[in-house]
């Protein structure tokens, strides 16, 4: 991730094709020692192609990935939220009736 990083930010400051002298430079400024496997894995990866059209690419499959949230709630997750809580209320009900009648079978005050 560090190696997208520092490329994307050297293509984003001008640099059409950073190279891994770039790379490494912009890594070394900032205390990390790039490992030359995965600098030349990225870079073979990306040679030759757009990064605002792997971007784009990526942008697009990310928008078909479902990710919950506001979504699921409206469509019925309110509904289900709801059915626990009033579970919860039934149950909670019945608990402080018992606490009521074990106190009165004592038969006596905590001061009597």
């Amino acid at each position: 991730m560090k190696y997208l990083a520092a490329y994307l930010l050297l293509t984003s400051a001008g640099k059409a094709a950073p190279t891994a002298e770039d790379i490494t430079a912009v890594l070394s400024s900032v205390g990390i020692e790039p490992e030359e496997d995965r600098l030349a894995s990225l870079l073979s990866e990306l040679e030759g192609k757009d990064i605002n059209e792997l971007i784009a690419a990526g942008s697009e499959k990310l928008a078909t990935v479902p990710s919950g949230g506001a979504v699921a709630a409206a469509a019925g997750g309110a509904g289900a939220a709801a059915a626990p809580a009033e579970a919860a209320e039934e149950e909670a009900a019945p608990a402080e009736e018992e606490k009521e009648e074990s106190d009165d079978d004592m038969g006596f005050g905590l001061f009597d």
